[in-house]
């Protein structure tokens, strides 16, 4: 993916004055990290919003703050859901020469003959994995082939995935990542360790929270 850089500016503006900021198409934002101190900044509404739209949890954005580049992954987005718009975003400001531990979403790919011969359901166990390589081999997602489950009862593990040799996978190697499986047992996984059935997203709420999982190294300091 082509390198994506917001533009922002320092903002001194904080708590409630920031609705302020908002109505002058202004979205407030704070950049974090184990090198950086925590920085408040202010970024255009409306291209932060198309661009950060376009962005998974492990997409490394450059933040250009005032003429100084800061590469980021998103940790954290608040949105007003009535309204349909971002209010708040935090950064993780990372080190390109430093390996990093986060999760990156599960993307299924293929046909199983499981699914499409024997009427089988797919049951996918995880919707991420957790992975530790430097920012710049992150990939936005990882794709996992299901044309290998050929029968119902055939599932893929975690150590079944394959990823770029830059990326090693942290997730116990046992864990199964997806299963195809009956239709009257999907709820039980067809009795397959580690395979937990189908996860139902809860409605949206109006307001809520959209959430990156941190790095175990990154400090718990976060904005002021």
């Amino acid at each position: 993916m082509e390198k994506v850089v917001l533009k922002a500016t320092r903002r001194e503006v904080v708590g409630k004055q920031v609705k302020a900021l908002r109505r002058e198409g202004k979205l407030p934002a704070v950049i974090y990290g184990r090198h950086t101190e925590p920085i408040n900044i202010n970024l255009d509404a409306h291209s932060a919003s198309l661009a950060l739209g376009k962005l998974t949890s492990s997409s490394l954005v450059t933040l250009d703050v005032d003429g100084k580049e800061y590469p980021a992954l998103v940790r954290e987005k608040q949105r007003d859901f009535i309204k349909n718009r971002l209010l708040h975003v935090d950064f993780l400001a990372v080190s390109l020469t430093e390996k990093i531990r986060t999760y990156v979403n599960v993307h299924i790919v293929g046909v199983s003959p499981a699914v499409k011969d024997y009427n089988a359901v797919l049951v996918k166990n995880l919707e991420e994995l957790e992975v530790e390589c430097l920012p710049t081999d992150l990939p936005e997602r990882i794709d996992v082939d299901i044309s290998a489950l050929a029968r119902p009862g055939d599932g893929i593990r975690v150590k079944d995935v394959k990823v770029a040799d830059a990326i090693r996978l942290l997730d116990d190697p046992e864990t199964m990542v997806a299963v195809a499986t009956f239709a009257k047992v999907e709820e039980e996984a067809a009795g397959v360790p580690g395979a937990e059935g189908a996860v139902v997203s809860p409605t949206e709420p109006e307001l809520s929270v959209e959430r990156g999982k941190k790095e175990e190294e990154v400090p718990e300091e976060k904005k002021k």
